[in-house]
C-alpha cells in the first residue's frame, strides 16, 4: 500500500518539524514538502499535487483560507486541512467554504494529527471536538453567520492586499509580490477601503489582526 502523501505549511520552523514528526512517526504517511508561506503552499501543490495539505491559518503573503481558496481551484483532488488555534465561528465556516476537508486545533495536534491526515486522506471530514462544537452550534441556530461583515464583500484580489498592507508591505512591494502593477494595487487598495469605511494602513491593519489575517503581536 502506498504511502499518503502531505505537504506541510506553517511559518513557524520548529512547528513545521513537530508535524513532521508527528505525520512520520505513521509509516503510512510520507511528508514530501514544506512552505512557510501562502504563496508557498500554491506553488508546492503545482510541484507535488499530495494527497493531503496541511494549512496554517495565519501565514505571511497569503492567509490560509485565502490559500485553500486557490489551491481547491488548481487541484480538487488534494485534500486540505487547516492546523490552527483559532475556533472562533469565522473561521471554521470560512475554512469549510475554501474547500478544506479537516480542521485540527494547535492545542489538540498531538492526538489528533496522523488521524486527521489518514481520515482527510480517504475523502472524509475530520474536526477536532472544539471545531465540531461550533458547526452544530451554527447549524442548530445557537450561532448565526453575519451577512452584513464587509469582509465577506472583499474580492479574492482586495483580500491578498488587505493582508500584504497589513503586513507592512508598500504599493511597490504588493505589486512586486502580486506580480500587479502598483497603479492596479492602488485601485484595488481604495475599493477595499471603501467597502471597510476604512481609512489608512493603520485601520487596516488593526481589521485584519482582528480578522485573524495576520499575527497581531
Amino acid at each position: 500500500m502506498s504511502r499518503i502523501t502531505v505537504v506541510i505549511v506553517e511559518d513557524h520552523g520548529l512547528v513545521r518539524q513537530a508535524f513532521r514528526r508527528l505525520l512520520e512517526d505513521n509509516e503510512q504517511i510520507g511528508v514530501v514538502g514544506e512552505g512557510r508561506t501562502g504563496l508557498d503552499a500554491i506553488e508546492l501543490a503545482r510541484q507535488h499535487h499530495p494527497d493531503v495539505m496541511l494549512l496554517d491559518m495565519v501565514m505571511p503573503e497569503l492567509n490560509g483560507i485565502e490559500a485553500a481558496e486557490q489551491i481547491h481551484r488548481l487541484d480538487p483532488h488534494i485534500r486540505l486541512m487547516v492546523v490552527s488555534i483559532h475556533s472562533d465561528e469565522f473561521y471554521v465556516t470560512q475554512a469549510m467554504r475554501a474547500g478544506v476537508k479537516g480542521y485540527v486545533l494547535k492545542d489538540a495536534i498531538e492526538l489528533d494529527l496522523a488521524l486527521a491526515v489518514l481520515t482527510v486522506a480517504e475523502g472524509k471530514p475530520f474536526l477536532s471536538p472544539g471545531v465540531a462544537a461550533v458547526l452544530m452550534d451554527v447549524a442548530q441556530g445557537r450561532k448565526e453567520s453575519d451577512p452584513a461583515d464587509p469582509y465577506l464583500r472583499l474580492t479574492q484580489r482586495e483580500r491578498q492586499i488587505l493582508q500584504s498592507v497589513a503586513e507592512g508591505r508598500s504599493n511597490k512591494g504588493i505589486a512586486q509580490l502580486l506580480r500587479i502593477t502598483p497603479k492596479t494595487v492602488a485601485i484595488h487598495r481604495a475599493n477595499l477601503m471603501k467597502k471597510l469605511n476604512i481609512r489608512g494602513a493603520a485601520q487596516l491593519a488593526l481589521f485584519a489582526a482582528k480578522k485573524g489575517l495576520v499575527k497581531s503581536e
